[in-house]
């Protein structure tokens, strides 16, 4: 490998994820590979001096030697490998926690770029088909450790074999079977590598294949009610027919071409072994060896054999593994572009704060089409903001730009007249709570979830969830604020509803106590009534905050002292819901549309 080839960056990360694994790694093999070579060795001898015909005492000596050793062996190996499932555990968590955490840290215009989702997939997909990637990699590394220790092994007993060939008299046909062996070593090392590349190109196509099928299996419907009702699981059984059919078809191709690339490779292997055994027995016939010696010599060098195909197997797992490495270091080489700022916000305790939206456009990352076009919008502090229109008409866009998720492609923003580029980024967020229509909760105590982080205060967490509505269901908790939602942890988890999800949610808004609350359709999925109530009650909560609501439903922002109505990336109305419903324009338009459908009949 090259000094600065991706494997070798790779493992290094490895080494990093957790700096022990590799030693103890190391120390449980080489106490496992001990173990045949000492059992090889010992039972050599116990042969040898039975042929030789010495004292039982001397022959029992060697049996108990033989016995204490496989003991303390075993009892040794036993112990680390249970150590080693766990430290294997914490291994592959800390390497999920570092790629999670690269993401967590990417600017969140990346974390939407369809080029980067679509490169997180692509490696979670190579994780799936093969352990592609750093598995994959971890793995081969793995099986290199091990044969470089038999093979090391091999060679220092070998050298007793060596010691007695050396000391007596050569003969010409010892030299020649040497140096067939040595002929047939370099033959596979040189062949080996031809079949490397040649294997590696191969897998690549099936590897396509493969993620063909797994995209169409993960696309296909489940176990969904509807699947039964439309007798969806005969479209998809065909179709995961037709695609598991094709991959099977290439890995079918590929041990059939593996197999004829193979056959040089094992018949040098079987000229290998058969040079082996003629020179240990021509030795021992010869006396240069003792019998017994057969035994171990054979043994070892059938070790060093099967070892350095071991090792040209996992160079050439490491070579096919290669481009799926360079897609994974890929991820974590993404660097961020976002000004991160420097400016501390100014904490008001009269929360005056003022927002312009000053000739900004917006395009998403790979879009032609903007999102927002020339936005100029200016709105009072302390006052309650609707942002109604259709969907697609830049309303989400207008918050994300808000909260700085993204920056304007032109034009600024301005927080008490100053550009929020200028503010430090993470002071500039705790100025809003925001709660988005696909807003998550965690399988974590509600108190948790609510407070955003481990330690709270407990009595604040109460009043905010009784606040935003959730105080009766909180009373019939088992556990009050402690108890945790959801089963993925803990069976004694609550499973709560979609309008009980959305109140903490609120309460998770009001307990961090920002200056600003936005409300993005957290209650799309209710009916306008419902979402009519939660609004006006929530209203009354914000209290001198300035809040923005995000609605489809006109009649829930009634109460709001200005509504902005978006169109096409723009702001095409602006007033109270008593002006626009009289003016000719789209909000009237909206209004007349929707209001058929819930007015109250006697």
């Amino acid at each position: 490998m090259r000094k600065n080839s991706p494997n070798l960056r790779a493992i290094r990360m490895l080494a990093d994820f957790h700096k022990r694994y590799f030693p103890l790694f190391f120390l449980q093999k080489l106490t496992a590979s001990v173990s045949p070579f000492f059992n090889l060795w010992m039972s050599a001898e116990i042969v040898t001096a039975l042929y030789d015909r010495i004292p039982e005492k001397e022959i029992w000596s060697l049996v108990v030697i033989t016995l204490a050793g496989n003991l303390f062996l075993a009892v040794f190996g036993a112990a680390l490998y249970r150590i080693m499932k766990h430290e294997t555990s914490i291994l592959e968590n800390n390497e999920k926690l570092a790629f999670l955490n690269k993401t967590l840290s990417l600017d969140y215009d990346k974390l939407e770029d369809p080029s980067i989702r679509t490169l997180r997939r692509t490696i979670r997909e190579n994780t799936y088909i093969n352990a592609n990637g750093m598995k994959r990699l971890r793995w081969a590394i793995e099986s290199m450790i091990v044969s470089g220790i038999n093979l090391v092994l091999s060679l220092i007993f070998f050298c007793d074999m060596l010691i007695h060939i050396f000391s007596g008299t050569p003969q010409p046909v010892s030299v020649l079977y040497l140096i067939g062996i040595i002929a047939c070593l370099a033959g596979i090392i040189a062949y080996s590598q031809y079949a490397q590349n040649k294997q590696a190109q191969f897998l690549g196509g099936i590897n396509d294949a493969m993620l063909d099928e797994n995209r169409v299996c993960q696309a296909l419907p489940g176990h969904n009610r509807d699947v039964r009702l439309y007798r969806q699981n005969i479209y998809s059984q065909k179709t995961m027919h037709h695609y598991s059919i094709a991959t099977r078809n290439a890995f079918f191709r590929f041990h059939n071409f593996s197999a004829v690339l193979n056959i040089p490779t094992n018949m040098m292997f079987f000229v290998l072994r058969a040079l082996i055994y003629l020179l240990t027995c021509m030795y021992c016939i010869a006396d240069v060896i003792p019998v017994g010696s057969v035994i171990k010599y054979i043994g070892y060098m059938e070790t060093f054999v099967e070892n350095i195909s071991q090792v040209f197997y996992s160079f050439q797992n490491i070579r096919a593994n290669t481009p799926f490495i360079e897609t994974y270091l890929s991820y974590f080489d993404l660097q961020n572009t976002m000004y991160q700022g420097s400016l501390s916000t100014e904490k008001r305790s009269d929360r005056q704060y003022q927002v312009e939206f000053r000739n900004v456009s917006f395009r998403y990352p790979g879009a032609s089409e903007y999102a927002i076009r020339n936005l100029s919008l200016k709105f009072n502090v302390g006052s309650r903001l609707a942002v109604v229109g259709k969907n697609g008409s830049g309303k989400t866009t207008f918050i994300k730009l808000l909260c700085r998720l993204y920056d304007p492609t032109e034009g600024e923003i301005l927080l008490n007249g100053i550009d929020i580029r200028k503010y430090d980024y993470r002071d500039y967020l705790s100025v809003f709570s925001v709660v988005f229509q696909d807003f998550r909760l965690f399988s974590f105590p509600l108190a948790q979830n609510v407070a955003a982080a481990e330690i709270y205060d407990s009595a604040r967490v109460a009043d905010c969830l009784t606040e935003a509505g959730f105080g009766e269901r909180l009373a019939s908790l088992p556990d009050g604020i402690e108890t945790p939602l959801y089963k993925n942890f803990d069976e004694n988890g609550v499973e709560i509803s979609g309008g009980e999800a959305q109140k903490i949610a609120l309460a998770r808004a009001l307990y961090k106590d920002s200056p600003f609350i936005i409300l993005d359709e957290p209650t799309a999925a209710l009916d306008p009534i419902a979402e009519a109530e939660i609004y006006s009650k929530f209203n009354d909560i914000v209290g001198d905050r300035t809040a923005i609501y995000i609605s489809h439903r006109l009649s829930s922002c009634r109460f709001c002292d200005e509504i902005a109505v978006f169109d096409q990336g723009n702001v095409v109305q602006m007033g109270s819901h008593d002006v626009l419903v009289e003016e000719d324009g789209l909000y009237r338009e909206l209004w007349y549309a929707q209001a058929q459908y819930y007015d109250k009949k006697d």
